[in-house]
């Protein structure tokens, strides 16, 4: 069943808990497959870089955040406390994730969005973002990364404001802002 679940998402095989199986929030289950925010994983594109390619494209704390899954330390990104109006996109390839009119300030130290840039209602097939299971910690946490080129943007949590109840806790050096109307 695994390979051909593997086979038909074109995901890696994750193992995890019974319950996060059943949680609509992470993108690892059925539910998460059916229509609660990860429908673009079918439509994923490969990295187009090598690893030494994307080191001499981006800083090293980019690279570090993007590629190797880090975190910027909390209260230091460039973006925290941005108020301009404009459009958030990746860092590595440009691809447009968030607008300015779903950031908000959370108090976590990571600027903060209630939804990815093109989403409807629940659907996220039409976002820049992906949700993968992330379980690097000892507990289940939903990874954000860019859909077009898997960059590790951070993570979303149940505790955002309505409508949506969602918070995407994203690093800013994972980001680059363009200022403009959205």
């Amino acid at each position: 069943m695994a390979r051909l679940l593997r086979a038909l998402w074109g995901l890696p095989f994750l193992e995890a808990s019974p319950r996060a199986s059943r949680c609509p929030l992470v993108g690892g289950g059925l539910g998460a497959r059916a229509g609660h925010g990860d429908a673009g994983s079918v439509t994923k594109h490969e990295p187009s870089l090598t690893k030494s390619e994307w080191r001499k494209k981006l800083t090293p704390e980019q690279f570090h955040v993007t590629r190797e899954k880090g975190t910027e330390p909390p209260f230091s990104g460039i973006y925290l406390n941005n108020k301009e109006s404009g459009m958030y996109h990746c860092v590595c390839c440009d691809s447009p994730l968030f607008s300015s009119e779903k950031k908000y300030s959370s108090g976590t130290g990571w600027p903060s969005f209630s939804e990815a840039h093109g989403t409807a209602g629940s659907d996220e097939s039409n976002t820049g973002i992906l949700r993968r299971v992330d379980t690097s910690l000892g507990s289940v946490r939903t990874e954000v990364v860019c859909k077009h080129c898997e960059a590790h943007l951070g993570h979303v949590f149940p505790d955002g404001p309505g409508p949506t109840g969602q918070r995407f806790c994203i690093n800013s050096v994972a980001l680059k802002f363009k200022p403009g109307k959205h």
